[in-house]
């Protein structure tokens, strides 16, 4: 013992300590017992004062701490003594402070390597400096980002925060140094006590007893977008929970049980858009309490929110006598709109502000939730909390999300396919996610016009060698129904542009068009797809192949007589000269009767062709029939479980239609990679292949190689595909990553020699999201260093030219008068990303709001949230200089999507980088850029396209298509929310892009509200996406992105903006 209590042992015999062992028993009590986790090696080394601190700490919250020290979670020793001792002393949570995990990445198990249920809460002791850590604005290095982050939430671990760093104490005489030891910090110690006190609490309230908030996220500030949730029918899931929460005897009062009555009660009440409507379900919040709460926060945030938003009595949603909340009781079950950040209050001047605090209704919603509410559900991704300011990792109370809401069990349903933003919230808001499926999946057919085209084309090929003259007569027709029904710009065709190139562009058009995968709809958070989409979603994740399984598609042809490539890595719009089926002229066509085909046997409705087939179809029933029906079920389950306080196994992320399967079944606690070993081998291979195919494509389309282009890299894309855009970007600089043999991870760089890349390097600019910065720190400095290493390369300009560029600006520099390693170091900056602590790129509340004449405002938006470089020693310098003088230079944008659950017509993030990129380009060079958007959702058929035909390919394949909007049509409220938000980043684009041509709104209008069944449906369920789908319409004519065909359109959008339900018919 006086080892742990660091007394002089040096001059005493050694005494024996045991590889694992207890430093304190549980005082005999009542309290729940909290075992505390450690290395054996803090005792040896008396460096236990953390273990002191956060013991105490718990003791003053009621708990009876349990400090046990062990060799290591890996061993088998250890985890023998810590099922022993757990035996004696049941947990009711656990902290621990051992680092890496104890389970293996894709190891499936619902156990935790503690052995028991229990929440496992991670507290960091990290190995930096206290000065380092409260000055700056990451947290954590990449060392402990690694260690105590990344590979512990293998286990499930709950992050919560750092409550001790080194420090050089006063000089020792029995060393005669000063020697380094853990220092507790006591607010952050005192946090992670009342973080395990409340999880304990949860789990000793009875079912009945417990209470619980459940949230949803409502963005932009309209009434037609509550209950945000990617991928998910947010209000339905609510219901759907409350449901299944009531069934296990929670107190749910009379809460509405239905998703349009839920939605109606919601919207009776206060809500962002208007926050002085009162309902008798409403909570109020006095003035008397807010004052309580808001007094307690770290004073420099009470200065920052007073400061930036006056008094509370200014905010819009005080009434008087304190504030009236947008969060409505049932019982003990609070339902709530999460409250806005605070940019649509005051547009002109917030915009600018990446690190805007919330405004004092913020704070009050929450601080009601945190004394009326054991637990908080934030239902489906994203809401905003996350994404609040502060440090990256290890907040302080300083940060936002802790001063809103502080150490308080968070539950989190998320979709599976994003670990990125579901990581935000578990290393910044100590979350515990509960990840979801994806929404049911098909294949986009073709439609009205389109349908007809198809079939046009498919008689000009027929009648091509035995009628020529027929077939002249059908290519005419063809010409003249493609400029009427207005695809020439889909095509890129070009005034002169011939009757047979017209014909080819419009067949591969269609048969790409056709086998492009879209959403059937959402998911319901515990509810499996049945039907056609059950049967659809599980051919999507069987038609890249499954472990040992075959590609049905593939299968299927084999027992054709078809042999060789496969026919989904071929080009869909080529011939297939070995069909002898002429309804079969393109791969396309084939593929299409293979998929009918598999649908009829899946259906039952005939047998497979071979015991090959059979063998393919039998394990689709076999395994992914039951992972969709586990998926669901353990949705539901993992959710009441984490509700009773106990364990939620974890599971990985990705795409599950990426050969993924391992990701489920959903319901787990999910976790991402190993930051070190990004980019991954497989994420060079396919990055090189796609650099190449890039460079190839800009040199078609522009006759020379490409000299600057700015690639878009996303924190959350790097995770699901182990990093291929960061891949991509360094074999564009002609840099190969090198990896250690034995652990894969990523141990420095080799730069490739000219007659290797065959081509010349390409000066690349990062536009880093700001997950990414927090997330891959690392990965910056790799990248910084490549440029710095290609930059001092002796080679030609035209080779080189990032070399030349650097050269060049580095002389600008010196010459105006910087010193020469500054100059140096400034001309170097080739990654660039939000402010520290601040995320996005600033575009959303100018396009929501309308608050914008000129592009250049966006264009301004864009740079002034972007104008922070990053890398080597360069930790978020402020660098607005820099950027524009590389934007300036810049030929082309890049962006790369991995999988197809998703489009760019989806989220506002692809408009915000792309869009505001292209935008900021465009105003510094008076030119617009080459904008590419690159398709690596099948590894063996990478596509290069432009964003302009991306577009063409979401508009018509999926925005406008009739399949798509009767999927989101079974979803009521959440359905019309959809189709508002698709004409809303259709807009943007068109905003700050030359992507989207006036036919794309003409789809839109003509497949939405020209569509008298789309208008009663959305009168019915959400008149207020009605109101502003035709607003949006308007601000289109009446910025010249679109001139309706009707001569009427105008007249009718202008009545149904304006509200009443006669307009509407």
């Amino acid at each position: 013992d006086r080892l742990a209590r660091g007394q002089a042992a040096a001059f005493e015999p050694a005494q024996p300590l045991a590889e694992n062992g207890v430093l304190t028993r549980p005082e005999p009590g009542d309290g729940a017992v909290v075992p505390v986790v450690f290395y054996r090696a803090l005792v040896q080394a008396g460096d236990v004062a953390p273990v002191r601190a956060l013991t105490a700490a718990l003791t003053a919250q009621g708990l009876r701490p349990l400090p046990v020290f062990l060799k290591s979670l890996k061993d088998a020793g250890s985890r023998a003594f810590l099922a022993e001792t757990f035996a004696a002393y049941p947990p009711a949570a656990i902290v621990n402070f051992t680092a890496f995990s104890a389970s293996k990445p894709g190891q499936s198990t619902d156990e935790s390597p503690f052995g028991v249920d229990a929440p496992v809460i991670q507290a960091v002791l990290s190995g930096g400096s206290f000065e380092a850590w409260e000055t700056g604005t990451q947290g954590l290095g990449p060392r402990d980002l690694a260690m105590n982050v990344v590979l512990p939430e293998v286990d499930g671990r709950i992050l919560s925060r750092a409550i001790s760093f080194k420090s050089a104490g006063e000089p020792s005489p029995a060393t005669e140094c000063a020697v380094v030891r853990h220092q507790p910090v006591s607010d952050r110690v005192a946090w992670v006590a009342e973080l395990a006190a409340s999880w304990a609490r949860l789990r000793a309230v009875e079912t009945g007893a417990r209470r619980v908030a459940l949230v949803l996220a409502n963005y932009p500030n309209k009434d037609s977008r509550i209950a945000n949730g990617v991928g998910l029918d947010a209000p339905a899931s609510t219901t759907v929970l409350l449901q299944a929460m009531a069934d296990a005897g929670y107190d749910v009062g009379t809460a509405p049980s239905e998703p349009k009555a839920l939605m109606d009660l919601l919207l009776t009440g206060p809500t962002n858009l208007d926050p002085t409507r009162q309902s008798a379900s409403t909570l109020h919040l006095s003035a008397a309490d807010y004052d309580a709460f808001f007094s307690a926060l770290d004073p420099e945030v009470q200065a920052a929110i007073n400061d930036r938003w006056g008094a509370p009595a200014a905010d819009p949603f005080w009434d008087g006598q304190g504030f009236h909340l947008a969060l409505h009781r049932f019982g003990r079950v609070l339902i709530g709109i999460q409250p806005q950040r605070g940019y649509h209050l005051d547009i002109e001047g917030t915009y600018h502000d990446p690190d805007l605090v919330p405004p004092h209704g913020y704070l009050a919603f929450y601080a009601a939730v945190r004394a009326q509410a054991d637990a908080v559900i934030h239902v489906g991704k994203h809401g905003n909390l996350e994404w609040l300011p502060g440090k990256a990792l290890a907040l302080s109370e300083r940060c936002f999300p802790d001063a809103v809401l502080g150490p308080m069990p968070q539950l989190y349903p998320f979709i599976v396919n994003d670990p990125g933003e579901g990581s935000q919230a578990k290393r910044r808001t100590a979350a515990v996610v509960v990840d979801h499926l994806t929404p049911p999946l098909t294949r986009a057919g073709l439609y009205g016009d389109l349908a007809l085209l198809e079939a046009d084309v498919d008689e000009y090929f027929d009648a091509a060698g035995l009628h020529p003259a027929r077939a002249k007569l059908l290519a005419g027709d063809i010409v003249e129904k493609v400029y009427d029904f207005g695809l020439a710009g889909d095509l890129g065709l070009a005034e002169d542009e011939g009757e047979a190139a017209v014909l080819s562009k419009l067949d591969g058009f269609l048969c790409d068009l056709k086998d492009l995968q879209i959403r059937d709809g959402l998911h319901i958070f515990g509810c499996a797809p049945t039907g056609v989409q059950h049967r659809d979603l599980a051919l999507a994740l069987a038609r890249p192949g499954f472990d040992d399984v075959a590609s049905y598609i593939d299968a299927l042809a084999q027992a054709e007589g078809f042999s060789g490539a496969s026919l989904l890595a071929l080009d869909p719009g080529s011939a297939l000269s070995a069909a002898t089926d002429p309804s079969r002229r393109t791969v396309s066509d084939h593929i299409e009767a293979l998929e009918r085909q598999a649908q009829a046997i899946l259906d039952g409705e005939m047998t497979a062709p071979d015991a090959a087939c059979e063998a393919v179809f039998a394990q689709i029933r076999a395994v992914i029939f039951p992972l969709i029906a586990q998926s669901t079920a353990r949705e539901i389950e993992a959710t009441l479980t984490g509700l009773s306080g106990r364990f939620i196994p974890p599971g990985p992320s990705g795409a599950p239609t990426r050969r993924r399967l391992d990701v489920l079944p959903t319901g787990r606690n999910f976790y991402s990679v190993d930051t070190r070993s990004v980019p991954t081998q497989a994420a060079w291979r396919l990055g090189w292949k796609s650099a190449g195919l890039l460079v190839e494509r800009f040199a078609q389309d522009n006759g020379d190689w490409p000299r600057r282009m700015l690639l878009s890299c996303w924190g959350t894309a790097n995770m699901r595909t182990g990093g291929e855009d960061i891949a991509q970007a360094m074999a564009l600089l002609g840099v190969k990553p090198q990896w250690d043999a034995t652990s894969a991870r990523v141990t420095g760089f080799e730069v490739l020699p000219m007659d290797v890349l065959n081509r010349p390097r390409v000066d690349v600019t990062l536009r880093i999201s700001g997950f990414f910065r927090d997330a891959f720190p690392g990965l910056m400095d790799l990248f910084d260093a490549a440029v710095k290493a290609v930059a001092a390369l002796d080679e030609s300009e035209r080779d080189n030219p990032l070399a030349h560029r650097v050269q060049a600006e580095t002389a600008r520099l010196t010459n105006s008068g910087l010193d020469a390693a500054d100059a140096a170091r400034q001309a170097s900056f080739r990654v660039f990303g939000s402010k520290p602590g601040a995320y996005g790129a600033g575009l959303q509340a100018l396009i929501d709001s309308g608050a914008w004449e000129d592009p250049a405002k966006l264009a301004e938006a864009f740079l002034g949230w972007s104008s922070y470089a990053y890398g080597q020693r360069v930790a978020g310098r402020a660098a607005g200089e820099a950027l524009r003088g590389q934007l300036k230079a810049v030929e082309a944008v890049i962006h790369n999507q991995d999988n197809r659950e998703h489009d760019i017509l989806d989220s506002d993030d692809y408009y915000q980088f792309e869009g505001g990129a292209f935008a900021a380009i465009r105003h510094l060079s008076g030119q617009s850029p080459k904008a590419y958007h690159n398709d690596h959702s099948q590894p063996e058929r990478v596509q290069i396209r432009s964003l302009s035909e991306e577009m063409s390919r979401i508009v018509r394949g999926r925005a406008s298509n009739p399949k798509w909007i009767k999927g989101v049509m079974r979803h009521g409220y959440k359905g019309a929310f959809e189709m508002a938000a698709t004409l809303d980043y259709l807009f943007a684009f068109a905003a700050t892009t030359d992507a989207v041509s006036p036919d794309h709104f003409q789809a839109l209008y003509d497949a939405t509200l020209a569509q008298d069944g789309v208008r009663d449906f959305m009168a019915e369920h959400n008149p207020d996406a009605l109101k502003d789908m035709a607003a949006r319409f308007l601000e289109a004519i009446r910025r010249g992105f679109w001139t309706p065909r009707s001569n009427t359109a105008g007249a009718a959008l202008t009545d149904w903006s304006t509200g009443g339900t006669d307009a509407w018919r």
